[in-house]
């Protein structure tokens, strides 16, 4: 709850705010999530692609390389199958020196055919194990400090057994005063039958040759390719007098232990190459190494291309969203418009209701409390009315003119006739009857205070008719404490008297008789005269006449009967029991009030 409070999900006040930034913060958060996968997924794509393209370039590179060790490998052959060749090595002896050396430039005049033809070539050398020799040139001149045995590419040639071998560039030094960086092709060459070695084929291949394929190769603005033999030695790499005087270092363990046509990847401080490693058929290893940065030649400006569009799809969405927006809470803000003016007491509006969705439930909630408010409180506004009319004509009955008059000249009367202890008893009860009528304290009294209030009123009314009204007052003691309205019972006496008894034959058997009871929460008046009774209609009139109608009889029936319903509740009120020359029994029906 205190997080709700402090930190809550909306902070916005209204509520198309809230929806337009709930929108927008989903939309960013999507937006920005797209455009990283986006980017990666690109970034990826052009490392594949660019790994696939690099693989291909090494595989040409290893073609072109292959395709000149193929063609010393075909030299070689034919040296190896050349009848003067094979003769010149073996143990045949020359009849004289001219004889050799007619086979010397037979043999020089085929490996300068040879040369002519191939320029990558740095010389072709055949030594015999009978100590003959024999050059593309016509002279040549041996080093005098190199021993051709010691030679690495001569025993490698030994060892297998007429296969060819390649080596590691070198510097060859058999030549005196030539000093070149070859790579040596080298094979022992049998004799006729096959089974005696009768010497060695040198075929050197200038090293520029490879230098040449190697650094024609694009793998970006920092990337390169090198190429290392079957025992980790580099045979050739861009920036080799770096590798030589120790001040760069290769991974070439890794690239030995790669599988051939796979690659793997190096990150260095942030610096990623990617390696693609190519086997030879000649023991030699390609790797081409390829920089990041250089496969995705325009990385900042992919990103930056994505980071536009990211920006114009979350302005558009802004706006659509704000759209929306809008548009959902327009009804709200009716309906807010509308109880805006029903809390200024507009009661007479309803508001507009459009879809049947949870906005317009709750419009037409606000249209039925509406109009129910406005029932009730118009209600209410008749009920007060009809009280203060009742309430005025209980004023109007309590100075009936009628009743003074009568009563005044009742007691003028008794005074001319001497009767002074009926005027002090009448002028009394008319004292008591004026005082607890007019005082406006309660409109609530106890009963005991009604029961003498109606005490006086009929003592006035039987000494007015010369002890001919005789009543009876039956009140259970204990209801004495409870409150009732003030002059309730005085309007059915003044019913039973002038509409029940007054006009009656022989008024002196009427009888009125009140009783009071209570009876589980309720306290029943019963009010009951002997007089003349009324008929369904006169009952009619009595109880639904308007109000104006009975006023000059004092306070109606009717009138009394509402005034209980307003104070009390429909519940309570009155009911009738008349008939013609049999009387006419008014119960009254109110709550147990302490």
């Amino acid at each position: 709850m205190l997080k709700d409070r402090f930190f809550p999900l909306f902070p916005l006040k209204s509520i198309q705010s809230n929806i337009s930034l709930a929108f927008s913060m989903l939309i960013l958060a999507a937006i920005v999530l797209t455009s990283l996968v986006s980017y990666q997924v690109s970034v990826a794509a052009v490392e594949r692609n660019s790994k696939g393209y690099i693989e291909e370039i090494i595989k040409q590179v290893n073609l072109n390389i292959q395709s000149y060790v193929d063609n010393m490998e075909n030299i070689s052959l034919l040296a190896l199958t050349n009848k003067d060749v094979k003769y010149y090595i073996s143990d045949n002896n020359f009849i004289s020196a001219e004889n050799r050396r007619t086979y010397e430039k037979q043999i020089s005049d085929l490996f300068q055919a040879i040369l002519y033809t191939r320029k990558d070539i740095a010389s072709i050398m055949v030594f015999g194990y009978n100590g003959r020799f024999v050059s593309d040139r016509r002279i040549t001149t041996l080093n005098p400090n190199t021993k051709t045995e010691d030679q690495e590419w001569y025993q490698l040639a030994k060892a297998a057994g007429g296969r060819s071998v390649v080596s590691a560039p070198h510097v060859q030094s058999l030549i005196e005063n030539e000093y070149r960086w070859v790579v040596s092709l080298s094979r022992e060459l049998k004799s006729t039958d096959g089974i005696k070695a009768d010497g060695v084929l040198l075929v050197d291949l200038n090293l520029s040759v490879i230098n040449d394929i190697c650094e024609n190769i694009n793998l970006g603005k920092k990337g390169y390719l090198f190429i290392v033999d079957n025992e980790g030695h580099i045979v050739y790499h861009p920036q080799q007098q770096l590798i030589d005087s120790k001040l760069r270092t290769e991974r070439i363990e890794e690239v030995l232990q790669a599988p051939s046509g796979q690659s793997f990847v190096v990150n260095e401080g942030g610096d990623k190459r990617i390696y693609s490693v190519q086997d030879t058929n000649f023991g030699w290893r390609i790797a081409g190494v390829a920089y990041s940065d250089d496969l995705i030649a325009n990385k900042e400006g992919l990103r930056n291309s994505i980071i536009f569009y990211s920006l114009c799809g979350l302005a558009i969405t802004l706006l659509i969203s704000i759209g929306l927006s809008h548009r959902l809470s327009k009804p709200i803000k009716v309906l807010q418009s509308d109880m805006k003016q029903v809390e200024k007491g507009n009661f007479n509006i309803q508001t507009e209701i459009g879809q049947m969705n949870e906005i317009g439930q709750l419009g037409r909630s606000f249209n039925l409390m509406v109009s129910r408010t406005k029932f009730l409180m118009e209600e209410t506004i008749l009920n007060q009315e009809n009280k203060r009319k009742s309430e005025l004509l209980l004023l109007q009955s309590q100075i009936n003119p009628h009743f003074l008059y009568n009563t005044l000249d009742s007691i003028v009367w008794m005074a001319e006739q001497k009767q002074h202890e009926e005027v002090v008893l009448m002028t009394s009860a008319l004292a008591k009857l004026f005082r607890a009528s007019i005082t406006k304290e309660k409109e609530l009294v106890p009963i005991r205070v009604e029961i003498e209030h109606i005490t006086n009123y009929l003592l006035i009314q039987k000494m007015r008719y010369n002890d001919e009204l005789n009543y009876v007052i039956d009140m259970d003691e204990s209801i004495l404490d409870y409150k009732t309205l003030k002059i309730l019972l005085q309007p059915f006496v003044e019913n039973a008297i002038y509409h029940g008894i007054r006009n009656m034959y022989g008024m002196d058997d009427g009888l009125i008789t009140i009783r009071g009871r209570q009876a589980g929460d309720q306290i029943i008046f019963e009010v009951e005269d002997n007089g003349q009774g009324m008929s369904a209609e006169q009952l009619g009139k009595l109880l639904y006449s308007n109000l104006e109608e009975n006023a000059n009889q004092g306070i109606g029936i009717r009138n009394v009967n509402e005034r209980i319903k307003l104070y009390f509740g429909h519940e309570y009120g009155i009911q009738i029991r008349s008939e013609i020359e049999e009387g006419t029994c008014i119960t009254i029906v109110i709550p147990k009030l302490d």
